[in-house]
């Protein structure tokens, strides 16, 4: 098949997709408000809130990260084919929101607003049940596989309504997950520290190992969805894409995970040398400026 027949094969199987299709402007709106939202609130409105302070330069920088990676999951080209042609596509997707935009987030946005958005008493219930480890681990996890089950995902995707609140949920459930990790609220109870957040981290790599072989080891197709699905590529048939599919998942929750562990390990290494210097050896603790201290007042 020469490069004019291929890319005419891709042409056609695409369904003369449009503009719209391929980059949501309905996405790209919302992307732009999340945007102005997140600098008016961590900019000039701070002042409006009690003990409020602008995001810091690092923040801004994550936030607008984590906007380019939402609008490029669920806003681009790699949404529409992901749906309607290739698993591969899909996966990638599905790796993008569940696993690099919550850290991301998480991290971008200043733990005064966290605060401010869980302050109703019922959110904070709710936020305490839901980022206990054991809780969130177990959730996201078990969801995520239970979506990956043939007749689950197919039936998900026969309904565009049904698709779209189960991939709400999971990502609330994502967030939950990474929130023992990365830890926003520092009076949060139920941070991780040390060991306990590498064995978190492990666990949850194990735990959504299953879904992942089960795509990866597949002997036939799992899902009619893209069985039926007009092929993009003649390189590229429909076992292929799946099998593909399953490890693009899999690398990316390595590299997000096998990344976080590295760091999580050094500040923990670096923790343990540091407590176990002489009293005299340790650095002096960092005495945080209060309004009567900067006045003069004790």
């Amino acid at each position: 098949m020469d490069s004019h027949n291929h890319l005419q094969g891709v042409s056609s199987g695409a369904g003369g997709a449009s503009f719209s299709d391929l980059w949501s402007p309905d996405v790209m709106l919302l992307t732009l408000l999340f945007a102005i939202a997140y600098f008016l609130m961590t900019g000039p409105f701070h002042q409006r809130f009690d003990r409020a302070t602008p995001a810091t330069t690092k923040q801004k920088i994550l936030f607008v990260f984590a906007l380019i990676l939402f609008y490029a999951a669920q806003g681009s080209p790699i949404s529409y084919y992901g749906h309607h042609y290739l698993f591969s596509l899909h996966m990638l997707q599905q790796s993008i929101l569940y696993f690099a935009l919550p850290p991301l987030v998480l991290l971008a946005v200043p733990e005064w607003l966290w605060a401010r958005i869980f302050q109703p008493k019922w959110l904070k219930t709710l936020l305490r049940i839901m980022t206990q480890p054991l809780v969130a681990a177990l959730l996201f996890n078990t969801l995520f596989s239970f979506y990956h089950i043939p007749f689950i995902f197919d039936a998900a995707a026969l309904n565009h309504e049904w698709m779209s609140v189960y991939h709400v949920v999971l990502l609330l459930t994502a967030f939950s997950m990474w929130w023992p990790i990365v830890s926003p609220l520092s009076d949060n109870q139920k941070q991780l520290a040390g060991l306990k957040k590498l064995a978190y981290i492990f666990a949850n790599g194990v735990l959504i190992t299953p879904a992942c072989a089960l795509i990866i080891f597949a002997e036939n197709p799992l899902y009619a969805t893209y069985m039926q699905a007009p092929q993009l590529f003649e390189s590229l048939n429909t076992f292929s894409d799946q099998r593909l599919g399953g490890i693009i998942m899999k690398l990316v929750q390595e590299l997000v995970y096998g990344s976080v562990l590295a760091y999580v390990f050094y500040n923990w290494y670096k923790q343990e040398k540091q407590d176990d210097l002489p009293m005299d050896q340790q650095p002096a603790p960092i005495l945080m400026k209060t309004p009567a201290t900067e006045e003069g007042g004790v």
